[in-house]
């Protein structure tokens, strides 16, 4: 694992991240990685892939960004890339564990109900009929990949785009339309916020970068993320500052410079202005550990 200055990134939990090949696809369960994490995954991320994880038994504790659950099985979760996550589980559990690569994923979008911008955790209610229903593609899956690996690539993600679905059916966040420009126009935004919300870009860069209008871009930040772009820019870099200062031991001057921040000052009246508190009082809160 990487020195604690920087959330870990990994390709596969323990493996340095790596580029992907297109098309990329990988699944195994939890606990075939069991000497790696003994049951305790500590908070990382994927750069280049997002991930389904099926917990068929067992339970524990998850964690994705600043939310946590405590569940057992059977529970599903669909986490996009760059997003922080781990678990913490006891001793009989186990999950099927999907890696699918970016690119994949926006191959796969038109057919899946889920939207895959945003992490999505569900557990089970007793008598809904969806649970068994994916408990047998992911078997499905899972039997697949071992028989014929990727190489069964349209065979795999047809599966994958169902399960998707039937993860919306049980309550995942609506999918918007991959048609409208609106939407295609706000997800590109985010896309962009991603890669340079550090250099402070005014609003202007990502309005010549889109190639669009402030109307526009503004319109299409408000109508799918419930923000102006500004506070888009804003909440990416609170984000960012808010993942370093839980997972990471860097100062709080290091961290500030490091989402776009030279004045430490500046730095500490922005975080106490979104959060009520100063970054090292967020910090040493119990619940951000």
């Amino acid at each position: 694992m990487k020195n604690r200055n920087e959330v870990p990134s990994f390709f596969v939990y323990g493996e340095p991240a790596r580029m992907l090949d297109v098309g990329f696809l990988h699944v195994e369960t939890v606990m075939e990685r069991k000497a790696l994490h003994f049951g305790h995954v500590a908070p990382h991320k994927h750069p280049w892939m997002g991930q389904i994880t099926w917990w068929f038994q067992g339970g524990g504790a998850y964690r994705i960004e600043e939310q946590n659950w405590i569940f057992s099985a059977p529970a599903i979760s669909f986490v996009p890339s760059n997003v922080v996550h781990g678990f913490d589980v006891d001793e009989p559990s186990d999950a099927i564990v999907i890696s699918v690569s970016d690119d994949t994923l926006k191959a796969i979008q038109p057919q899946a109900e889920l939207s895959l911008e945003v992490p999505t955790f569900l557990t089970g209610r007793q008598g809904d009929p969806v649970w068994p229903r994916i408990a047998v593609l992911l078997g499905m899956i899972a039997e697949e990949y071992r028989e014929r690996g990727a190489t069964s690539e349209k065979v795999l993600t047809g599966m994958i785009g169902v399960v998707l679905s039937l993860m919306e059916r049980l309550g995942g966040s609506a999918a918007l339309p991959s048609s409208s420009p609106t939407v295609a126009l706000a997800f590109a935004l985010r896309r962009a916020i991603d890669l340079y919300y550090r250099d402070s870009w005014p609003v202007g860069r990502y309005v010549e970068l889109l190639a669009t209008t402030p109307h526009l871009l503004d319109r299409a930040a408000r109508e799918v993320f419930g923000m102006t772009v500004k506070e888009l820019l804003l909440e990416r870099r609170l984000l960012e500052a808010k993942r370093l200062l839980r997972f990471t031991i860097r100062s709080v001057e290091d961290i500030g410079r490091d989402v776009g921040f030279e004045d430490p000052a500046y730095f500490s009246r922005f975080f106490r202005k979104r959060t009520g508190e100063s970054p090292t009082s967020w910090r040493l809160r119990p619940d951000s550990r």
